[in-house]
């Protein structure tokens, strides 16, 4: 049988062009199945275009979450230099609460405990503690995951993690710098935050 594709003829396996023959491969068309082995990886694509109005909105709260922070990060390394006291016990930063495990109950620590242990840029280990998290504070909630190992987004790879823990229904809806998001992504909490309940 004999086709033309773009001009030339091919024969079964040769294709012709003028006087010269070269022989080329035939090959099946595969359609492409592989998928992406996690949709973290295709964020950037799912995106809409930014308009400039936004752009310009994304960058005065950008400007104003760096303000805001670099008050909060002075006010606490002030306090932690200083020295000032605190009113109420506070657990040490390597204390933890008595081995939890999936479905038992535990109270957030209140404030004041839970501040005696961050550092200036409220991190306890590395792990920060958000504002939207502190109404959680003295509340009892339950726990859900043992976080051992999770895909890190700023390079797409698997970590290991030890002490931290998710709690049934404590998901970030977004944030007042960044405004709302309905990722709705699980809070880390450090065991450190939490109190076991008998």
């Amino acid at each position: 049988m004999i086709v033309e594709l773009n001009g030339r003829h091919q024969i079964g396996g040769s294709r012709i062009s003028g006087n010269k023959r070269k022989k080329t491969r035939m090959r099946a068309y595969k359609p492409h199945t592989h998928s992406p082995d996690c949709q973290i990886t295709c964020l950037g694509s799912m995106c809409e275009p930014v308009g400039p109005g936004e752009k310009v909105q994304l960058r005065l709260r950008r400007l104003r979450r760096y303000i805001r922070r670099g008050r909060i990060y002075l006010i606490n390394w002030l306090r932690k230099v200083t020295g000032a006291r605190r009113t109420t016990s506070a657990p040490t930063a390597n204390s933890k609460s008595r081995s939890v495990k999936v479905g038992d109950l535990v109270r957030v620590r209140s404030r004041e405990e839970i501040q005696a242990v961050l550092n200036y840029r409220n991190k306890l280990k590395g792990c920060a503690f958000m504002d939207e998290m502190w109404p959680y504070c003295g509340t009892i909630q339950r726990i859900q995951t043992v976080v051992k190992r999770f895909i890190d987004e700023r390079d797409y790879q698997m970590k290991k993690c030890r002490g931290i823990v998710f709690l049934e229904g404590a998901i970030c809806e977004g944030t007042s710098d960044f405004g709302p998001c309905d990722r709705a992504c699980f809070f880390f909490w450090r065991e450190e935050w939490l109190e076991k309940v008998d």
